[in-house]
């Protein structure tokens, strides 16, 4: 059986990685709306409503506007929406199949699916669990940090590094950015984890094109439980059990680093997160390790279609 599949914002980072992950697969028939047609809502309309699977690759008003463009009684096409725009939203089920037991299942029975955001899908894999579990209260007062390639910042932040000749010192650099300490993915990170109170998050982006590592300092004196770093290895190792591409690291994680150093683009390429704790019996900093624009952006979102459809979940994906 074919699917017809409609990239919306194809020409986006994540639009681009979708089509290039798609391309090549048989039972997939991606629809391409003509250029100059790109805007024209009665046009998009068909290509909508002719679709099995709609991926949304739009900024938020626009994700909004498409979904509105969905006829009345269609409960055949899909979407899939990589935009901010629904992740909180309790109509449309949150895109990351290994949150919980039942998660899988509401994707795969889902008309809308909200795609998650880069740095959220690794706070919420870390803090999820542990929160659902009693391990760390929901009024603990979370912080994380998470160092991304600059692909994450779209095609504007990706020209800044390669089109603008040999780079000054400051872009060389790591940067810490959105320290107005309200970016797009706090509502998320919170809702999803079941915190009460949004973490203290400080995203950095750095000179490498994708690769990301999201880090969670975790102090036991303010955990509901006892538990060292090695408790919390062995707790991540049971939860994520028989996930494809989910990998939780050994609790002694030295061989997997590289000269001690943790890099972040060991994932590119792949759709596959790898989970560390790290620390000792007074301090554990957990770490989620995967591609932003794999896990984090078209390949969560090819995995969710694949569900969504009955097809092999791995499908086109990279373990």
């Amino acid at each position: 059986m074919t699917y017809k599949v409609f990239i919306d914002g194809r020409h986006g980072t994540t639009g681009l990685k979708i089509d290039e992950r798609l391309s090549g697969r048989d039972e997939i028939e991606i629809l391409t709306i003509p250029e100059d047609k790109r805007k024209d809502p009665a046009v998009k309309a068909e290509y909508v409503n002719s679709a099995d699977v709609v991926f949304l690759c739009l900024p938020d008003a626009a994700s909004k506007e498409s979904v509105s463009l969905l006829a009345p009684g269609n409960t055949r096409t899909r979407f899939l929406d990589a935009s901010t725009a629904h992740r909180t939203n309790p109509d449309w089920v949150y895109g990351l199949p290994e949150l919980n037991p039942g998660q899988r299942e509401r994707v795969r029975n889902a008309q809308k699916v909200a795609v998650p955001g880069c740095h959220a899908s690794g706070f919420i894999m870390l803090m999820h669990p542990l929160v659902a579990a009693g391990i760390v209260p929901a009024d603990y007062p979370a912080s994380t940090y998470s160092i991304t390639g600059y692909s994450g910042g779209g095609k504007e932040m990706i020209a800044s590094y390669e089109e603008a000749g040999e780079l000054g010192d400051n872009m060389k650099s790591p940067r810490f950015y959105a320290l107005g300490l309200a970016h797009k993915h706090l509502p998320e990170m919170q809702t999803l984890t079941g915190l009460a109170n949004k973490p203290l998050f400080t995203p950095i982006v750095g000179n490498f094109a994708q690769g990301m590592v999201v880090a969670v300092p975790l102090l036991p004196r303010l955990l509901k439980q006892k538990v060292s770093a090695a408790d919390v290895q062995r707790f991540f190792a049971e939860y994520y059990a028989g996930e494809t591409f989910i990998k939780v690291m050994p609790s002694d994680p030295a061989p997997m680093l590289d000269n001690g150093f943790l890099p972040a683009t060991t994932c590119n390429d792949t759709n596959r997160a790898e989970i560390f704790a790290f620390g000792h019996e007074d301090q554990i900093l957990v770490a989620a390790r995967f591609d932003n624009l794999g896990k984090g952006a078209s390949g969560a979102a090819i995995q969710c279609m694949n569900i969504m459809l009955g097809l092999d979940e791995t499908a086109g994906l990279a373990v």
